[in-house]
């Protein structure tokens, strides 16, 4: 296995789904590794913004029958 050097596509994706620069150490991963790491990222970025947005329409049922179109347009434009 080659070590990245943290200029690939992998350390591209990485700091992309961090949002800032990646650890130092994640230089040490292989291409492949950070690939896995990404997919990792965005599969749990996923997970939770569908869990979230289950969330906000379990609690719209809270909202009167009548005001959830118009609450869920302000909430989710």
């Amino acid at each position: 296995m080659t070590k990245a050097t943290g200029a690939g596509p992998g350390a591209a994706g990485l700091s992309a789904e961090l949002g800032s620069q990646p650890p130092p150490s994640f230089q040490e991963l292989t291409e492949d590794q950070q690939a896995v790491l990404v997919d990792a990222l965005r599969r749990e970025r996923d997970s939770r913004a569908s869990g979230l947005g289950e969330a906000a329409e379990e609690a719209l049922k809270l909202v009167p029958a009548l005001a959830r179109g118009p609450v869920r347009r302000i909430l989710f434009r």
